[in-house]
Parts: C-alpha cells; sequence; structure tokens
C-alpha cells in the first residue's frame, strides 16, 4: 500500500500555503492527487513540489509559475505533474502510476515574487 504523508502548512509574510489532507493513501499503480492550495497578496506567484523518503533531505520535484512554465526535475517527468491555477488559488500534484517509491512526505512550497521599479532622483 502506497501512502503520502503531507505537510500541514507553510507561512510566510502573509503569503501561505495549505495541504488539506494530512495524508492520501492508494494502491500501486492508481493515481493520486495530492492538494496544494495558497494565499498571496502577488499575482507573480511561485509554487515549488519537494519529496522527502526516511532520513534524506528534500528532493526537488518541480516548480510552476502563475504566468506559465516551471521545471520538473527528468527523474519524475514522466509520472509527476503540476499545474499552478490562479483562480482557484492551486497546485496539486498529480502522480500516476503509483510505485512503492513513491511512498514519502510531499511539501508544497510557495515564494511570492514582488515587482520593484527603481526610480532616479
Amino acid at each position: 500500500m502506497w501512502m503520502a504523508t503531507l505537510w500541514a502548512e507553510c507561512r510566510t509574510q502573509g503569503d501561505n500555503v495549505l495541504q488539506p489532507k494530512a495524508e492520501e493513501m492508494a494502491a500501486e499503480d492508481q493515481t493520486v492527487t495530492l492538494d496544494c492550495q495558497y494565499t498571496s497578496t502577488s499575482t507573480n506567484v511561485y509554487i515549488f513540489w519537494y519529496k522527502q523518503d526516511g532520513t534524506s533531505r528534500p528532493k526537488f520535484i518541480l516548480s510552476c509559475f502563475s504566468f506559465g512554465g516551471g521545471k520538473t526535475e527528468n527523474e519524475f517527468m514522466e509520472r509527476l505533474s503540476s499545474t499552478l491555477n490562479s483562480t482557484t488559488k492551486s497546485a496539486p500534484l498529480k502522480i500516476q502510476k503509483l510505485q512503492l517509491s513513491d511512498s514519502a512526505v510531499y511539501y508544497c512550497a510557495l515564494r511570492p515574487t514582488v515587482a520593484r521599479t527603481s526610480r532616479t532622483v
């Protein structure tokens, strides 16, 4: 039986991400979606997903951005994906064809980006 335990919440300067379900369980070869909801005062949001198994450090899976684009590590490209939806303020992680090695803690992280302008006085 596959099981992913999710990190509950992370906050940064008024912006935050929330992973509503603490655990997901599914059988091998199934598809599971891990939810990640965010609130941010920024319109340019970056969401990052990480996987941590055992006592190893978290491993970067992928990133997705408000204005399209992002990056997925090669080892995860075939079965893991996420799309940031600015309307629902969510970026769920979809894991297809579950394997026993998918059992881990999955972290959703937020990095708001604020555009700054400079003026010469």
